[in-house]
């Protein structure tokens, strides 16, 4: 073999180093790519879960496991006109099979609700109505939007059994 044909040699296999070394980077800019590309679609999916459990009363599946730990403060209702109307709506929805009919009605003749006009005046009971339990620490829970998972049947029930505890003592049950 003569000098040229090994430079020639040489000179090839530089170039094929080279192009293999070319093809490598442009392989990992691709990674690199699809890898901020994948990151980026992380953080839009978390941003429209975050709208979306803002929608769905405000609350994420952390702070809903939270009301489930936290005692009944955590779900009880902030006044007993609100606790009426969710009262109501846990019987419209077969959440808790208890006397809550009953109870509620006896908080409606308490406060003075026992006509549909009333009820119709006051807000809270409305909010109630609709599944919305404004809580003693200032949130609002809709009820109404929980899944139908197991964490949130059992906020549900929990909520519901807070506000017929609520009523009872509210009338002295």
């Amino acid at each position: 073999m003569n000098k040229t044909t090994q430079r020639a040699m040489w000179i090839g296999a530089v170039a094929v180093m080279l192009a293999a070394g070319s093809a490598s980077a442009a392989s990992w800019q691709d990674q690199l790519s699809s890898a901020a590309s994948q990151l980026s679609q992380q953080q839009n999916s978390s941003t429209n879960s975050s709208t979306s459990t803002q929608q769905n009363g405000g609350m994420s599946i952390a702070s809903l496991a939270g009301l489930l730990n936290g005692g009944d403060k955590a779900v009880s209702a902030n006044s007993m006109t609100n606790a009426a109307g969710v009262m109501e709506y846990c019987v419209q929805h077969n959440v808790v099979d208890n006397n809550v009919k009953s109870v509620k009605e006896q908080v409606l003749n308490k406060l003075g609700l026992s006509s549909p006009t009333a009820q119709t005046q006051k807000t809270d009971y409305q909010q109630g109505l609709m599944g919305l339990l404004n809580t003693g620490n200032g949130q609002q829970l809709n009820l109404q939007s929980l899944s139908n998972s197991p964490m949130g049947e059992k906020l549900k029930t929990k909520a519901c059994d807070v506000v017929l505890k609520q009523g009872k003592k509210y009338i002295g049950m």
